[in-house]
């Protein structure tokens, strides 16, 4: 890697979406109050347990209508650089599909670092999402989804979760489960190459990323797929470099497995998120797109 992605003062400046966002507050207050009004009046599921682990639960949002076979299923994974945020936050994103005939499950894990009895790495969290989606394929019948129609979304750290899913070879995670058991991803403003995240000091202090780390949990690093499409957004107002991460997985992949990598006008790594869960917006279409193909 070339400068200036050793830079730690322009990383910083890259990838401190904090900072280029000065009133990310008001979005992450408005999502929290949201949400909690969406999990108050809609008919849910809150805190199931997917293992025994430390943030291993979810919450299941069943759709509006029932449909032989089950309906689609939308697996959400929050971001907050693996460090930070919770589900909770983001019961929001449910109304739009749910009401458009979506089962949603927003998925939970631990946060990085962890404590030093019970250390988080980002490995540790792609295999509790691993473990997520098994429980969601096993069990997500009960609640009226179609466990062989699940798409996994992900915005920022969760949208490198939702890619890397679509890698994982399911029947050596568990014997009973398929090829091909997350048919599609939506990565929204995701991380694809974790390598300038390792140089980043204000992340690298919480996460303590290696090289092996960067190598097995970067979509971009790894072989494409054998099945499954990946679409991936971001938003016009993001610095440079999320911009240049949009680009990379299609760039590794092909357009064969990404055949959607959208540049969102006028949106910041926050407000792109508030558009998933507006109907008629570009990013709510590619969601409904993947979930009914």
């Amino acid at each position: 890697m070339s400068q200036p992605l050793y830079d730690p003062v322009w990383l910083e400046r890259m990838y401190n979406n904090r900072a280029l966002v000065p009133d990310h507050m008001s979005y992450l207050d408005r999502w929290a109050q949201a949400s909690a009004q969406v999990r108050a009046s809609q008919p849910c599921s809150l805190d199931v347990p997917y293992g025994e682990g430390d943030g291993e639960r979810l919450d299941i949002f069943p759709a509006s209508s029932a449909r032989t076979g089950g309906v689609p299923v939308m697996v959400f994974i929050h971001g907050g650089y693996w460090r930070s945020l919770d589900k909770s936050d983001h019961s929001f994103v449910a109304p739009a599909f749910t009401q458009a005939g979506v089962c949603v499950v927003v998925l939970n894990y631990a946060l990085c670092p962890g404590s030093p009895q019970a250390p988080v790495t980002v490995a540790h969290i792609v295999r509790q999402m691993e473990k997520a989606l098994a429980w969601v394929g096993r069990n997500i019948a009960r609640h009226g989804g179609n466990p062989q129609c699940i798409t996994a979304v992900g915005h920022s750290a969760g949208g490198q979760l939702a890619a890397l899913l679509l890698t994982s070879v399911w029947p050596l995670i568990g014997g009973d489960l398929p090829d091909g058991l997350v048919r599609s991803a939506l990565s929204i403003s995701g991380v694809h190459d974790l390598e300038p995240v390792m140089h980043t000091p204000f992340l690298q202090e919480s996460l303590h990323l290696t090289e092996q780390q960067v190598l097995h949990c970067s979509p971009s690093r790894l072989l494409e797929p054998p099945a499954g499409v990946l679409y991936c957004a971001v938003g016009g107002n993001e610095s440079p470099e999320f911009l240049r991460q949009n680009r990379l997985v299609q760039d590794a992949w092909g357009s064969h497995t990404v055949p959607r990598c959208q540049v969102l006008e006028g949106l910041n790594h926050f407000s792109i998120l508030d558009t998933l869960a507006q109907p008629g917006k570009d990013l709510h279409h590619m969601a409904l797109n993947l979930l009914r193909a």
